[in-house]
């Protein structure tokens, strides 16, 4: 499960429809409809949230908005749109998570890699305030 840190318009289309999958996961998880992945490291922000199904519904909105801004029909009904909220991410998790998807992006879509690989700061999830730090501690670095 990989719930990216960085802003949805700089995923490729596998990555987006596997985001908006992955993060219908995440809000049953958080729902508790589910058994498996209760203690994904990926979900740790979210449960660190004061409101943490808020939260991933209001991710959830901006991956619907980036998908439907590419014409993907994605159902709007599997999330409700709550209050503002910002979860809090470092910088130097950003780019580690730019990093990783450049190195999918090479192989998967070369002309996608090319346009991105001289980004310097990524611009973050709309959810996501960028603070200084290392990356997170719940990342499993490869």
């Amino acid at each position: 499960m990989r719930i990216w840190s960085i802003h949805p318009k700089y995923l490729d289309s596998k990555g987006l429809v596997a985001l908006w999958r992955e993060a219908l996961l995440a809000k049953h998880v958080l729902e508790g409809k589910t058994k498996g992945y209760r203690n994904h490291p990926q979900l740790a922000r979210f449960k660190a949230s004061p409101r943490p199904v808020a939260a991933i519904n209001l991710y959830l909105s901006f991956v619907y908005e980036e998908a439907a801004q590419r014409g993907y029909n994605f159902d709007k009904s599997k999330f409700s749109i709550p209050k503002p909220l910002r979860i809090n991410v470092t910088r130097g998790q950003m780019k580690y998570e730019f990093t990783h998807l450049l190195r999918k992006l090479k192989t998967r879509d070369t002309a996608l890699y090319n346009k991105l690989k001289n980004t310097k700061r990524p611009q973050p999830h709309p959810l996501f305030k960028v603070i200084k730090g290392e990356i997170e501690d719940w990342e499993i670095v490869a």
